[in-house]
């Protein structure tokens, strides 16, 4: 088997686990901290340790999360217990108002921003790439796949790995009689949403139904939870096709394929490819979708991350104090931090999109005035 390696020193994270407990199709959530491993007692965003502040959510940007906030713990001695629990589960905790920030890999929609009840904002944080990973140790090569052929295998009309439609765009490889399984997200999901804008953008029989976002009603395939639990799925069972981030497959030496762009190159998923599908114009909002990119040569599966925080930050008995370590977090992810991002197969921020978050931490008020001057 060939498999792909990009290089990966300083990555701050442990090898995926791969036991039947944390691959389940519904339900549980896991919690990750870091730079906080030995506090035996959760802070509140009111109370508690006034040095460690609470984020949860996307398991897409955890590797990355891992190392900035090892470091800036390193750097100013602020700990910041992160819990790697899924975009869903970190907007949740957001609308609850039991974190300091949130981080989705796709923007509120209408219904979460209504439920929020103030405003929200969101700050970019990095773009990475979905990776289409799959287990055929028999393969020799890279397979390729065209945004027709991934449709197909995802809707369940493609159920072989020998199947004509494959074997036409694979030419040269000797494909098995080997059954199609497929491992996709079963909690809320920002990668999930990425993914799933891409397939609705290139196949109408997909947009039709299952359609895209955080949590779809998969027409086959089993669910796992978080980045982690798909990459476990497809790791143990041979014939597995599923979507993960790129530093997941990367760590685990999973092998995935090249993906067929706009413009009708076959890319390989590289933080390369990544930057230059979000080279693009951002909006002051920073919402903006990446997927099926018009670069010649961008990956057209990948996405931004974005951090979410209350615009007003004055609530439930928040301190000044607290606010400021927020934004002076995220600042710090949007600039200094941005230089561990290679590394770790993710593509930093343009220094347009720098600006952009820039403008939008500084929209951020304590009382009705600005916190960042």
């Amino acid at each position: 088997m060939k498999f792909k390696f990009l290089n990966i020193n300083h990555l701050a994270i442990t090898a995926i686990m791969i036991a039947t407990s944390a691959l389940v199709s519904c339900g549980g959530s896991g919690s990750k901290s870091t730079g906080d491993s030995t506090s035996k007692t959760t802070p509140t965003t009111t109370g508690g340790d006034a040095n460690t502040l609470l984020g949860a959510g996307s398991t897409f940007v955890y590797p990355l999360f891992s190392k900035l906030f090892a470091a800036y713990n390193t750097q100013t001695g602020i700990k910041v217990n992160y819990q790697s629990i899924g975009s869903g589960g970190g907007i949740l905790q957001l609308t609850n108002k039991t974190i300091d920030f949130g981080d989705s890999d796709a923007p509120l929609n209408d219904d979460q921003a209504k439920k929020m009840g103030a405003d929200v904002l969101h700050i970019p944080m990095c773009s990475g790439a979905v990776v289409i990973s799959y287990n055929l140790p028999e393969v020799k090569g890279t397979l390729k796949l065209d945004p027709e052929v991934l449709a197909n295998i995802f809707l369940g009309k493609i159920t072989k790995w020998n199947d004509p439609q494959i074997a036409k765009i694979n030419a040269g490889i000797k494909l098995p009689e080997t059954a199609i399984f497929i491992a996709h997200r079963s909690d809320g999901s920002g990668t999930t949403n990425i993914f799933t804008t891409y397939l609705s953008k290139v196949s109408s029989d997909w947009n039709t139904k299952p359609g895209k976002g955080s949590a779809v009603n998969w027409p086959v395939g089993l669910g796992g939870k978080g980045n982690e639990g798909v990459a476990g799925l497809i790791k143990q069972t041979p014939g597995a096709i599923g979507y993960i981030e790129l530093s997941y497959a990367i760590q685990n030496k999973m092998t995935f394929a090249d993906l067929k762009n706009k413009s009708g190159n076959y890319i390989t998923p590289s933080v390369a490819s990544t930057s230059a599908a979000g080279n693009i114009t951002m909006p002051d909002d920073a919402k903006v979708s990446l997927s099926n990119t018009d670069a010649k040569d961008g990956y057209p599966i990948s996405g931004f991350t974005w951090a979410l925080i209350y615009k007003e930050q004055n609530y439930n008995g928040r301190t000044l104090d607290r606010a400021q370590k927020v934004i002076k977090l995220l600042w710090w992810n949007t600039h200094q931090g941005q230089k561990f991002c290679n590394d770790l197969n993710y593509a930093p921020l343009s220094p347009a999109a720098v600006t952009i978050a820039e403008k939008i931490l500084k929209s951020a008020t304590y009382g009705g005035k600005p916190i960042q001057q």
